[in-house]
């Protein structure tokens, strides 16, 4: 009996953890949606129209993201986070975000074109 009660066992917690591996590494997908209530500090800078440039850290020309591809901002966002990308302000912002939250924004912001780009 205790022979064949062992595989048993085995194949119940195998079953188990192969479950709740395949739950933990499920991808994020983003809802354009439910970006925005997620997007006001990206408008503040992303959606201006003309030519928009600050001085901080220093002058550059601020880019617009309206139309990029999801995957792009994702990859941009998460490097930001991660210290890869370096900007004062997109590295604050992006270590305030969830997975969820740069997968929702980005979803929004691939939706966008250039009419539509300014929120």
């Amino acid at each position: 009996m205790k022979k064949t009660l062992a595989p048993l066992v085995l194949a119940v917690f195998g079953s188990i953890a192969s479950t709740s591996g395949s739950a933990a590494a499920a991808e994020v997908v983003g809802n354009p949606k439910a970006a925005a209530a997620k997007i006001e500090m990206c408008i503040g800078c992303h959606g201006i129209a003309g030519g928009y440039k600050t001085a901080f850290p220093e002058v550059y020309q601020v880019p617009k993201i309206g139309g990029q591809s999801a995957k792009y901002i994702e990859a941009a966002l998460k490097s930001y986070r991660k210290g890869d990308r370096k900007h004062p302000s997109m590295t604050g912002i992006a270590r305030s975000m969830s997975d969820q939250d740069i997968a929702d924004v980005a979803a929004y912001y691939s939706q966008q074109n250039s009419t539509t780009a300014a929120r």
